[in-house]
């Protein structure tokens, strides 16, 4: 695994919602952690309702990470475009994250309950 990055079981459940919209909730969330930024928690895709998501053509690359794929979160009060990625094949290094989305905190709410 990349120094800086340190991936761990999430303790407790996590909900993300939008738009007055439950996208999902967990306990199995992944909390990742790399340098300074904040934590960031990663979703199973199965707790997930995937009907709010639709996938989009922006991609990013990460050197310790791989190449992330964006989806818009879709809910009732509108489209919130890229609010939501996914390493859908992770460098190795990073396998835990396979089958895990994770959202921007300042597009969706994500919280521990």
């Amino acid at each position: 695994m990349a120094e800086n990055i340190t991936i761990r079981n999430a303790p407790g459940r996590w909900v993300v919602r939008a738009g007055g919209a439950i996208l999902g909730e967990s306990n199995r969330a992944l909390e990742l952690t790399e340098g300074d930024y904040p934590p960031v928690i990663y979703f199973p895709r199965d707790d997930i309702g995937m009907a709010f998501l639709e996938k989009t053509a922006s991609a990013t690359t990460c050197p310790h990470k791989g190449v992330a794929s964006y989806f818009m979160v879709c809910v009732p009060s509108g489209n919130m475009p890229d609010a939501a990625w996914s390493y859908e094949a992770p460098l190795p290094a990073m396998a835990a994250i396979t089958g895990h989305i994770a959202f921007y905190t300042d597009r969706v709410t994500v919280e521990r309950l």
